[in-house]
């Protein structure tokens, strides 16, 4: 290959490139090829209700599938590949989206799969983010998923952002001291909730059976690169500084650790939480500005589609800015299509299937697909359902920057309004309006089919 710059059409007289074809194939020849291929050779079968009306919008069950088709109703044709199938199957409302879909919403979704595996200290544990890098639109909160094994440390260390955390498995003891120098220490189990506010330090520990929990962040663009640890923090001073602030000598600190251990193993936390109980002359933290809310004990209001919890700064004061509800729905039925006024959904998916279509103004829609341990976002006031499309409870937490946890639903809205100003506006019929729900059902029952609905 010419290495000189010696210009091209000068080169080409000296014969031919390997690497590059002849000029004489540029454009129209006569002498040019067709490939004779039948592109629509393709054996494929439809999902049930593949072929029914597109704006119908039934869930398209593609497990089973061997090669499944961007076909809904009359819409859309085969795919001769290259494509990614088994990515296909999972995302049936990408492949084949509801007639109802329209133009380009933000990307409301990313599985945790997808995110960097940071990796602990000799198998210590790990975590994996996901921010405004892999989400540019989720601007409000960000969420880390994190395991420590028995014994294992997420190493003293403070933050920028506020942290608001569910336990996911296991069992973690959960050591800070806030700004008075009053001390906390409490021993939380799957299902618990611990807050620190932005600032305050703190420590974790993984107990018996070691632990996992999801953190989420009062700021989307938060990476778990950018903490404050108190290994860097010694790293980064002088000895000589160190050693007049601590009134040691120098010599004390030869030992210390020359960057971050992140998550590390460590001295089993002793059984007596109470030997870990350190307090100074401001004395413990407690009472409603406690650290910790024992959420796995709250009993949830049961629902004919499922059960409902809420967490928020009425029951929690001291995650004055986190409110959360936790939702189980059962197959077939569905979180009501609504939206939040007041904030932002930061959305985690613990357990089952679903779907939800994001619709926002004036005419944009999109239906995604989740799993457990996906991430949905949806901005404040864009209206959006989550429905149960699995053969399992789907479980998920729904989280809002807000002080109160609220939110509007579409049937309460229209119950509450004129009937005939609906009536006009929507073109129904008054028994059609006379069924919409004057309370909120917060989850609409239903039955897990991908048949059609009768007129009925």
């Amino acid at each position: 290959m010419p290495t000189d710059n010696t210009p091209l059409a000068k080169r080409e007289t000296d014969g031919p490139d390997p690497l590059r074809g002849p000029s004489d194939l540029l454009g129209f020849s006569p002498t040019n090829v067709l490939i004779d291929e039948d592109t629509t050779a393709i054996d494929f079968e439809l999902a049930p209700g593949q072929t029914e009306d597109a704006n119908l919008g039934l869930f398209l069950d593609f497990e089973n599938i061997d090669n499944p088709q961007p076909i809904r109703g009359t819409r859309g044709g085969t795919d001769p590949g290259p494509r990614n199938t088994e990515l296909d199957k999972m995302n049936s409302d990408k492949l084949a989206p509801p007639g109802t879909d329209h133009g380009q919403t933000i990307n409301a979704q990313w599985p945790m799969g997808l995110s960097h595996t940071k990796a602990g200290i000799d198998s210590a544990g790990w975590s994996r983010q996901e921010n405004t890098k892999v989400m540019p639109d989720a601007t409000l909160m960000a969420g880390v998923d994190m395991r420590l094994e028995p014994g294992a440390y997420r190493e003293l260390h403070w933050h920028v952002a506020a942290e608001w955390a569910l336990v996911l498995n296991g069992s973690v003891r959960v050591q800070a001291v806030d700004e008075d120098g009053r001390t906390f220490v409490d021993d939380l189990t799957k299902g618990d909730v611990w807050f620190f506010p932005a600032g305050i330090p703190h420590s974790l520990q993984g107990l018996d059976g070691g632990t996992e929990f999801l953190l989420i962040f009062d700021d989307g663009s938060f990476s778990e690169d950018n903490t404050f640890l108190a290994t860097e923090v010694f790293a980064h001073n002088p000895k000589a500084v160190l050693s007049k602030n601590f009134d040691v000598p120098t010599s004390a600190l030869d030992d210390i650790p020359e960057g971050e251990l992140f998550i590390f193993p460590g001295t089993p936390a002793p059984k007596d939480i109470e030997l870990q109980n350190v307090t100074g002359s401001a004395g413990v933290l407690s009472g409603s500005q406690s650290y910790s809310y024992h959420f796995s004990e709250q009993e949830p209001l049961e629902l004919p589609g499922g059960s409902v919890k809420i967490i928020d700064p009425i029951t929690f004061p001291i995650a004055s800015n986190f409110s959360a509800a936790l939702v189980t729905v059962k197959p077939g039925a569905m979180r009501e299509v609504h939206w939040h006024p007041s904030s932002d959904e930061w959305t985690f998916f613990l357990a089952g299937k679903a779907r939800a279509t994001l619709f926002t103004p004036p005419k944009e829609a999109t239906t995604f697909d989740y799993m457990p341990g996906d991430v949905a976002y949806f901005p404040r006031s864009n209206s959006h359902y989550i429905e149960n499309v699995g053969q399992e409870d789907l479980v998920f937490l729904e989280m809002l920057q807000a002080n109160h946890f609220s939110d509007m639903a579409l049937s309460q809205w229209l119950a509450l309004t004129p009937a005939q100003i609906v009536t006009d506006t929507l073109n129904l019929s008054n028994e059609t309006v006379s069924k919409f729900s004057k309370e909120k059902q917060i989850i609409v029952q239903g039955t897990n089919s991908t048949e059609s609905p009768t007129a009925a």
